[in-house]
């Protein structure tokens, strides 16, 4: 961010006094990401669809402290993303997490699925992060985290629409980080590998495919959906000060092996 090659690098995680926006903080990834920050002393902004679930997210986040807000938010209304988040106060970091998946086979997708996943994956992601980012280029400081995945890097059958849109979010992310650099504003991603998550428990259902999934990841495991809090506070804080426009990959070495 502007003005900070001479200061201090924190490198204790602490987020008091900081403002935290997740997207999609209802479950999964999101609520997990979203609690991590709530330990380390962040004031929470949660949107989600489920207004039930997220507000029980919500409420597990005030019991460990922190001061939360939530709204409603489906990522394909492109109008309800500018009305929702123009009124809100500074926003330090944003974790750009809302997304959705749906496996069928490519010649068997339509439109409909085509229009739901991109536009909530990568539409919505955008113009999340453009809504934000205007308040970060204000503040002349910022930092975003969007949610890329493997199949950003890699073909998975079935889930086409869904690879296409993850692999915008990593041109994205590079984009909108060397345009928003000079105003103090980082843009990076991470990569989830394997994760057990409500939107990909369908593969998990299949024993012979969870074997068939660890004996391809050298760390020998699923991941924890725990060990996506580090990388990601990280990326937010003045730690990685001088990074920019790169994607760290959470794969347990899957991507590396050969």
């Amino acid at each position: 961010m502007q003005g900070e090659s001479g200061s201090r690098v924190d490198l204790t995680f602490d987020f008091t006094g900081k403002t935290v926006f997740v997207t999609g903080a209802s479950r999964g990834i999101g609520r997990e990401i979203a609690l991590s920050f709530a330990r380390d002393g962040a004031r929470l902004i949660l949107s989600a669809r489920n207004a039930e679930a997220l507000e029980g997210v919500a409420q597990e986040a005030r019991d460990l402290g922190a001061a939360v807000e939530t709204f409603i938010l489906d990522q394909r209304d492109v109008d309800a993303i500018r009305a929702q988040i123009a009124p809100l106060g500074p926003i330090d970091v944003l974790v750009n997490n809302a997304g959705v998946e749906e496996v069928r086979p490519t010649l068997e997708a339509d439109e409909a699925l085509w229009d739901k996943i991109v536009d909530t994956n990568l539409k919505g992601a955008f113009f999340v992060a453009q809504a934000v980012a205007s308040k970060m280029a204000a503040a002349g400081s910022g930092a975003i985290v969007n949610l890329a995945s493997l199949t950003s890097y890699v073909g998975v059958p079935g889930a086409v629409p869904y690879g296409a849109s993850k692999s915008g979010i990593l041109g994205m992310t590079r984009a909108m980080a060397a345009e928003w650099a000079p105003m103090g504003i980082r843009v990076n991603a991470i990569a989830p590998g394997y994760f057990q998550t409500d939107m990909t428990s369908v593969f998990y259902e299949d024993k012979d495919w969870v074997e068939r999934m660890i004996a391809n990841i050298p760390a020998g495991r699923l991941g924890d959906l725990a060990d996506l809090n580090g990388t990601v506070k990280f990326l937010a804080s003045s730690g990685a000060r001088y990074i920019v426009g790169q994607c760290i990959i959470i794969d347990g070495g899957y991507l590396a092996k050969i």
